[in-house]
């Protein structure tokens, strides 16, 4: 097996990636915070991470990614922007919140500094076992 096909190493590649889209849509809540009739997005990716790395679901055999009850290989799971049109928050019917904004924001940056911190470790570990331990 190949370091680099580690679940863990594409894992938190994904994640990554999956952060920074989630920051790019956050700006973008926030430069729209009084845009009349916008509606704000967030990013849907941690839901499909989780069924993807759940070794106790049944590896059901599919013959189409979007068909229900497989497994879905990590390498295919790929974070979306969902667009929430459902409510309305503010006068001229814009739905985003800054509080709630700057909340994703925090919450945003910390899962992006684990993401990298386990990354570099799992990094770090390889070039321990290159420099033969030293």
């Amino acid at each position: 097996m190949n370091f680099f096909d580690s679940p863990v190493i594409i894992a938190l590649a994904k994640q990554l990636d999956s952060a920074a889209l989630a920051q790019r849509v956050i700006a973008n809540n926030v430069a729209n915070v009084n845009t009349p009739g916008f509606k704000k997005s967030h990013v849907s990716f941690t839901e499909e991470l989780k069924r993807a790395l759940d070794e106790r679901a049944p590896a059901l055999v599919t013959s189409h990614p979007r068909h229900f009850g497989g497994v879905q290989d990590i390498r295919q799971v790929s974070p979306r922007v969902v667009q929430e049109r459902d409510t309305i928050m503010r006068y001229g019917r814009n739905n985003v919140d800054i509080d709630q904004e700057m909340v994703n924001l925090a919450a945003n940056t910390i899962l992006y500094d684990f993401s990298v911190n386990a990354l570099s470790a799992r990094m770090g570990l390889l070039g321990y076992v290159i420099r033969g331990g030293r």
